[in-house]
C-alpha cells in the first residue's frame, strides 16, 4: 500500500484529505507543523507528500527545498496562495505539481494517483516487465546502464553532456530549472564559460532528437523568466 504524508496545519482539511485518500486504499500519515512535517518526510519512507505553504515552526516552501535536496519523492503543494510568483517559487524549489484551494477532492486523488504512476516509472519500479535500469516516458526509452536512447524505438546518438542533462531532466519531471542550476548539476562548479549559451544550446539539441516539433517542445518547456522544465 502506498504511504501518503499530509503537511498541513488546518486539521479539518487534512482528516478530510486524509478520509479521501483511505477510501482509495492509500496509508495516509498527518503533520500539522513545518518541523515535524519535514521530519516524518526524511525518515518515514513515504511515497508522495501533500505540502501546505503557510505552516507553524517552518513555511512550506522550506520544508519542500529541504525534502527535495534528499529525496525524489513526489511533492504536491497544496495551498491558497493564488499568485503566479507563489507556483513559479513552488515548482522552482522542486516541486512536482500545485493545487490550488479550494479544491475537489476527485482532483485531489486523481492527481496524487498519477503522480505516484509517473514516480513508479521513473524509478523502475513499474509493472508489465519494464527493467529495473530503463525509463520509458511516452516514446522515449533510456537505457541508464547502456547510456542509450531510443524515440519510438528508433536509437538516437547523444553526446556525454546532452544525455547527462536528459536523464537528469527526465529524473525530476515537472520541475521548473534555472539556466544556473543546470549548468551547476551537469557541467560542475570548476567548469568555464558561458553557462547560459552552454545550457541553452543543449536544450535546442534536445529538442531536435526528443521533441516532434522542437518549435512548440512538449517535453522541454521554456518557463519565461525562470528556466526550463520537464513535462511528463
Amino acid at each position: 500500500m502506498k504511504r501518503i504524508l499530509i503537511i498541513e496545519d488546518d486539521p479539518v482539511i487534512a482528516e478530510v484529505q486524509k478520509d479521501y485518500l483511505l477510501a482509495h486504499s492509500l496509508e495516509v500519515d498527518i503533520a500539522e507543523r513545518g518541523d515535524s512535517g519535514l521530519e516524518m518526510a526524511l525518515q518515514g519512507g513515504y511515497d508522495l507528500i501533500l505540502l501546505d505553504l503557510m505552516l507553524p515552526s517552518m513555511d512550506g516552501y522550506e520544508v519542500c527545498r529541504r525534502i527535495r535536496e534528499a529525496s525524489n519523492v513526489p511533492i504536491l503543494i497544496v495551498s491558497a496562495k493564488k499568485e503566479e510568483i507563489d507556483k513559479i517559487r513552488g515548482f522552482g524549489l522542486g516541486a512536482d505539481d500545485y493545487i490550488l484551494k479550494p479544491f475537489g477532492l476527485g482532483e485531489l486523488v486523481a492527481r496524487v494517483k498519477a503522480h505516484l504512476s509517473r514516480y513508479e516509472r521513473l524509478v523502475g519500479q513499474g509493472q508489465n516487465g519494464q527493467r529495473r535500469d530503463e525509463l520509458r516516458l511516452n516514446g522515449i526509452r533510456i537505457e541508464k546502464q547502456s547510456r542509450r536512447v531510443f524515440v519510438n524505438e528508433r536509437e538516437v546518438p547523444f553526446t556525454a553532456k546532452e544525455y547527462d542533462l536528459l536523464l537528469y531532466l527526465v529524473t525530476h519531471p515537472n520541475r521548473v530549472f534555472r539556466k544556473e542550476d543546470l549548468f551547476e548539476q551537469i557541467w560542475g562548479m570548476d567548469a568555464i564559460g558561458s553557462d547560459h549559451a552552454t545550457v541553452t544550446v543543449h536544450i535546442s539539441k534536445l529538442r531536435e532528437k526528443i521533441e516532434r516539433d522542437p518549435s512548440k517542445p512538449q517535453y522541454v518547456e521554456t518557463i519565461w523568466g525562470v528556466g526550463y522544465r520537464f513535462n511528463i
